[in-house]
């Protein structure tokens, strides 16, 4: 991926995809915009209907809505490119920030039914993140809320 994309955010829509060690054939379905800064790009897995996959980009200090997940047995968040934070508030109150950006080392972590995720972008870099959801987004899987 060229240094440019990553700056901008401009990701080349995807025809394949590396998730849980296996790499899997893709189709493009539609981008969204989810609000100023944050669009998303809807993917289908070919030949699997059991999740679906969303690449996030986040303009520079921009931030996704903070969300509770509400629907779903799995929710895969993992970082692709750029830089910035993804924090998890857990029901008891117990918060974990995870920083990406500045290591090589792939990171994905799976959201629980009940907790709270926001994406951040550091001021001086777009940050594009994948999203897995098993079964596949439906309305109503997360709830949007106020930030904190």
């Amino acid at each position: 991926m060229k240094r440019r994309e990553v700056e901008t955010g401009v990701i080349p829509k995807l025809t394949t995809f590396d998730f849980e060690s296996q790499t899997q054939r893709v189709k493009f379905v539609t981008t969204l915009e989810i609000k100023p800064g944050v669009s998303c790009d809807a993917y289908e897995f070919e030949g699997d209907n059991s999740k679906d996959l969303a690449i996030v980009t986040v303009a520079p200090n921009a931030a996704t809505p903070l969300q509770r997940v509400l629907l779903g047995e799995r929710t895969i968040e993992g970082y692709f490119s750029g830089k910035g934070s993804l924090t998890i508030a857990k029901p008891s109150g117990e918060k974990e920030v995870h920083e990406v950006g500045d290591s090589p080392e792939p990171f994905s972590v799976t959201i629980a039914v009940g907790e709270l995720m926001q994406w951040q972008a550091a001021a001086d870099s777009a940050l594009v993140f994948s999203e897995v959801c098993y079964p596949p987004y439906q309305e109503g899987r997360f709830e949007n809320l106020p930030d904190e």
